[in-house]
Parts: structure tokens; sequence; C-alpha cells
């Protein structure tokens, strides 16, 4: 393999580095807002190696995606909120981590797959389905604790666990979109908040008692 050059970048690396572009442009700018153009200069790459790795910015779109779902699932899995022996508390920690992590510019919180899939949720199938992967499994890494905490403190009620994680990135989602309304983090931080009390409330957990 002939040794990498800056006009003849390593595959690999150019790949990653047109994919980490997308996931900061668009969500600074959008999907019909960032082009081809923005993407290699922000790679630095030149557009015959943009087309040499995806056949057009849509597949490029699916690939953000993908590699969102990626990086992210290994940034939660090494996340704090996996640290409490009580699966409420877990719960309950990370709705704490997840407003902990609001901070910085907007473009910098805020999800990417969020933001493509409102945008291009019917003129870019694929790119939709792509984001549903990435939210519905991030959702489904929450439901084992949430059971379990259902199962310890006896709930028996017309929700399910699966149902639960799915409301939280109802909320997460929500939040961010309200962020950028406002142009203000607290917004999201806010939403959170009451996030964490929703929770409570359906494990008939106060604020001042620890589970």
């Amino acid at each position: 393999m002939p040794r990498p050059t800056k006009h003849a970048p390593e595959r690999g690396n150019a790949r990653t580095r047109l994919l980490e572009a997308a996931r900061d442009l668009i969500r600074a700018k959008g999907f019909a807002g960032t082009s081809v153009d923005d993407l290699c200069k922000a790679a630095n790459v030149t557009k015959g190696a943009f087309f040499h790795h995806f056949s057009s910015k849509e597949a490029l779109g699916v690939a953000a995606a993908d590699f969102w779902a990626e990086t992210t699932s290994a940034f939660f899995e090494a996340a704090p909120y996996h640290g409490p022996t009580n699966p409420l508390d877990r719960v309950l920690a990370y709705v704490a981590f997840r407003k902990a992590i609001i901070a910085g510019e907007i473009a910098e919180f805020t999800c990417l797959v969020g933001t493509l899939a409102q945008e291009v949720y019917a003129s870019a199938p694929d790119i939709r389905d792509a984001c549903a992967r990435s939210m519905f499994g991030h959702a489904a890494t929450l439901e084992a604790d949430i059971e379990a905490a259902r199962q310890a403190r006896g709930i028996d009620a017309d929700w399910t666990a699966e149902s639960l994680a799915r409301h939280t990135q109802t909320v997460i989602q929500g939040a961010f979109v309200l962020a950028k309304a406002a142009n203000d983090p607290a917004m999201a931080r806010e939403s959170l908040d009451h996030l964490d009390r929703y929770i409570r409330h359906l494990f008939h957990l106060t604020r001042e008692h620890a589970a």
C-alpha cells in the first residue's frame, strides 16, 4: 500500500475525517446547509476522495448516522452512570449525566441523528432509517435497568420499560429543539430536570430520598 500523502490520504483516515466533518457541520448547519464542498474543506480531502468513499451526499448521511451510533455507543458505555448498584439509581444517574453533558455551543451537545431525522425524514428514508437505528438502539440500552427497577420496587403499571426508555429520548430530543429555538442551553437542562421528576414520580420516589 502506498504511503498516504496530502493528495492521496490513507483510505480509512480520509473516510473518518469526512464522517467527523459531517458530524460537526450537520449539527451546526443542517444537512441541506452542508455541501459536499464544505465537507471536503473541513476534512481536508478532495472531492474525488469524497466520491471514492461515498456515492452521494445521501450515502454520506447514512454513514454519518451509523458512525454517530458507533462512536456514541462507546462513549455511553464508558459513562459513570453505570456505576450505582441500584437499578433505579442508574436510571436517574443516566438522566443526570445527560444533563451534565449539555455544555458548550448548541451544535456541540445536540444530537446528529435527531437533527438529521427532523430534516430528512420524508425526503431521505435511508438516512431516516439509519437515524432510527441509532436512537432506538440507544433507548434499548436503558431497558434492562428500567425493568430491574420496576421489579425491585414492585411497580405494576400500564407502561413498559421499553416505552419509558423511548420517552427519555423524546424528552432529550425535544430539549435540544427548545435549546435551539431559544438559543439557550438552559432550556434543555430544565427539561432534563423535569424528566428526573417524572421518573421519580413513576417509581413513587420523592426527590429527597434515595432509591
